[in-house]
């Protein structure tokens, strides 16, 4: 299992915002390992309780929270990641686990017992809140993303745009998924992930947007049609 703790901060941009933006965090820092050209491809399967439990209470504003995703890179992509996003106050603590393709797919056609299969603590629990709760699968939400690191203080600074969905197929690695638009094809969410503090060259680049910043989650967006969700 892997874990991160870390504050997260949203902001909604423009393309030219974007460029300008992505320019200068060139300048400084370096591109993710998978950041080449425009980026790469990112596909998250969100699942909720019977009841949407956990959309209702990011909807609430609770300040305790969690989501349960599988994640890929793309249909060709041969694994995916089990992760629990939990909020904390004002931290983000994610935990994640390497799933083979074919468990994963057990997984979302509703056999949680795969996940005993793995001798990790994470798993069981995850085990246990998907059986208690009858989690199912719910929405897939892709996008690209460019991103870039900072190594003096693991700062994470990433641009989502084509942010695309669907709620009437749940193949993860399906080559013919059809999807449509979550928000304007013009506009990108940039996050800024970080422990503690941010460097200041960072946090005086930033100043010219706050007035975007927001707190819109990607699985809500996901549930646009069946929540009748508007942003």
């Amino acid at each position: 299992m892997n874990e991160v703790l870390r504050q997260e901060r949203k902001f909604l941009i423009g393309i030219q915002t974007y460029h300008r933006l992505s320019q200068k965090f060139s300048e400084f820092m370096a591109l993710d390992e998978h950041s080449k050209g425009d980026g790469y491809c990112i596909r998250s399967l969100y699942f909720d309780s019977i009841d949407d439990v956990d959309w209702q209470e990011k909807e609430d504003g609770i300040e305790l929270r969690r989501k349960i995703r599988l994640r890929n890179y793309g249909p060709q992509t041969n694994f995916a990641l089990l992760e629990m996003k939990q909020k904390q106050g004002p931290n983000q603590k994610k935990r994640s686990l390497k799933m083979s393709r074919a468990d994963a797919e057990e997984l979302i056609a509703g056999n949680t017992s795969v996940l005993l299969k793995y001798p990790d603590n994470f798993a069981a629990e995850c085990y246990s809140r998907i059986h208690m709760y009858c989690y199912r699968p719910k929405t897939i939400v892709e996008y690209r993303r460019k991103a870039f690191v900072a190594k003096e203080n693991k700062i994470r600074i990433t641009f989502d745009r084509h942010i695309i969905g669907t709620e009437s197929c749940f193949d993860l690695f399906s080559e013919e998924l059809l999807q449509s638009s979550l928000i304007d094809p013009g506009l990108i969410v940039l996050e800024v992930k970080y422990n503690g503090f941010l460097l200041t060259y960072i946090k005086t680049l930033l100043e010219e947007i706050n007035s975007s910043e927001l707190s819109v989650s990607k699985y809500c967006l996901g549930r646009a049609v069946s929540k009748h969700y508007h942003f």
